[in-house]
């Protein structure tokens, strides 16, 4: 084999989620018996991204959850977007994003805590939240009962497009300055 560069490609593209080049060298390896270094897949990543980079591509390949997707260039955003206006019945339900944003703030966290911040019974968001794979549960509390911890997913990190979950809007950054319950208005 002469460059894994179209191996690499294929394997991006046919992955679901963002794939890690440690999962991109094992594959090869166990494929072709030989041992790649990392420096050789991510120069082959390189010269993939720098492909995708010319104007002839509607996609780009983009780093993400410490991985390799191909996305979309934001110049086709508006196109996508209607696909995803008749693809809606996905969508996460109001409930379930104010359960996934307080599990997102917060975590790890139980879901008794889940529910006094949210006031309401959160059994079904956390359930529908398991199931689309947006949330893991991390471990149990050490308190009494010992009850379950939830944390976000590496598919939520790829659902919102960050790396991290620093790169979420800091909470003040949410709270518009003129609207603080009690502030007088003139």
């Amino acid at each position: 084999m002469e460059s894994p560069e179209l191996y690499i490609e294929a394997l991006i593209f046919a992955s679901e989620n963002s794939i890690r080049a440690e999962e991109i060298m094992y594959c090869l390896q166990l494929s072709f018996e030989q041992d790649f270094s990392e420096a050789e897949v991510l120069t082959a990543i390189q010269n993939i991204k720098q492909k995708y980079d010319a104007p002839g591509f509607a996609m780009q390949l983009v780093n993400i959850s410490n991985g390799y997707q191909f996305l979309t260039k934001p110049e086709y955003h508006t196109v996508i977007k209607q696909l995803q206006l008749q693809r809606s019945k996905k969508k996460l339900s109001q409930a379930a994003l104010e359960t996934l944003a307080i599990i997102a703030y917060q975590q790890p966290v139980t879901k008794l805590d889940i529910e006094q911040i949210r006031g309401v019974n959160c059994d079904y968001s956390v359930q529908k939240l398991l199931e689309k794979e947006l949330i893991v549960i991390t471990g149990k509390a050490e308190t009494v009962g010992k009850p379950i911890l939830y944390a976000t997913s590496p598919f939520f990190m790829d659902y919102f497009g960050i790396n991290s979950i620093n790169q979420l809007p800091q909470l003040k950054e949410l709270i518009s300055a003129g609207s603080d319950i009690g502030e007088q208005q003139e």
